[in-house]
């Protein structure tokens, strides 16, 4: 009666593939990483760890200070090493911007006082950019 092959119904919950692929460094944070409903499945929003993902899936989520655009490309049954998890997925985010290129900080030079008029403005200046 099974007209579906068993490779077409290879599914995982979502946090034991983001723990296996090494984005959490525990099952339990990953779990409630998901419930906060930053994680996007095929644009689709998720809210529960128990979500099942399979191949081919586009997850979207925040990490760091980045967007990580995710392809599942495979499964595990242990979480592996860093090598082995590197192959579990299709990395498809936006490349980090160039570190030279961060915008100057406005800090004022001697914390202690209050600063005068030029340094003022020159915060101001900086702020404005």
């Amino acid at each position: 009666m099974g007209s579906k092959s068993d490779d077409d119904d290879i599914r995982q919950r979502i946090d034991r593939w983001m723990w296996c692929a090494r984005f959490f460094k525990t099952r339990s944070i990953a779990a409630r990483f998901v419930g906060t409903g930053k994680v996007r499945v095929n644009g689709t929003r998720v809210t529960k760890a128990a979500h099942q993902v399979r191949p081919g899936d586009v997850l979207t989520f925040p990490l760091g200070d980045r967007i990580r655009v995710i392809e599942v490309v495979t499964f595990v049954e242990k979480r592996g090493s860093a090598t082995i998890a590197a192959t579990l997925y299709d990395d498809q985010s936006p490349p980090p911007p160039p570190k030279g290129e961060d915008k100057p900080k406005a800090v004022n030079p001697s914390p202690d006082a209050a600063p005068d008029s030029r340094a003022r403005a020159k915060l101001r200046e900086l702020k404005a950019q």
